[in-house]
């Protein structure tokens, strides 16, 4: 492979956002455990769903109802699937006590639904758009997400007041 096609290959938006997919399943896996800075593992996840998600919002979801091959009913139910996560994440930050059952209850429940979000996205939006989006298209929207997703993460987006303004609406 050319250092090109690597470089297209590394802003496409599907593996760009699967690259953080990943991410966050290491992140659970941090917080699940006792061995690590289950806080700090719950900061830098909360920054990265809040500004994976506004970027996805930002940035992907439009474009992609705008694809024959992307169903837009899929898509739209991202949106409501991010705000769940959202509501989530805002119950486990409010939790003062890492290592408290309350902890384990509301990671388990942000776990369940941001994993939930991250297979049925994957398996569905995803896969279409890359069979349904040409390749420059795909690599133009990872450009747009990663520069959203930057801006975000830069404005201290997974803090706990910022979270309790994106669930208030």
């Amino acid at each position: 492979m050319t250092a090109k096609a690597d470089r297209t290959q590394d802003q496409d938006v599907v593996a760009v956002i699967i690259d953080d997919h990943r991410t966050m399943e290491g992140l659970f896996r941090r917080m699940r455990s006792n061995a690590e800075d289950r806080a700090a593992a719950l900061n830098e996840f909360s920054a990265l769903l809040v500004a994976h998600s506004e970027a996805e919002e930002a940035e992907v979801y439009g474009a992609l109802k705008r694809f024959g091959g992307v169903d837009t009913e899929e898509v739209e139910h991202g949106e409501e699937e991010h705000a769940d996560g959202t509501k989530a994440l805002l119950a486990l930050l409010e939790v003062d006590d890492v290592g408290s059952d309350a902890w384990d209850t509301r990671l388990a429940k942000l776990v369940e639904a941001v994993s939930h979000h991250m297979d049925e996205e994957e398996r569905t939006v995803l896969n279409e758009a890359r069979e349904s989006v040409p390749e420059g298209r795909r690599t133009e929207l990872g450009i747009a997400f990663q520069e959203e997703r930057a801006r975000q993460l830069a404005s201290d987006c997974g803090s706990v007041e910022h979270v309790r303004e994106l669930v208030r609406g």
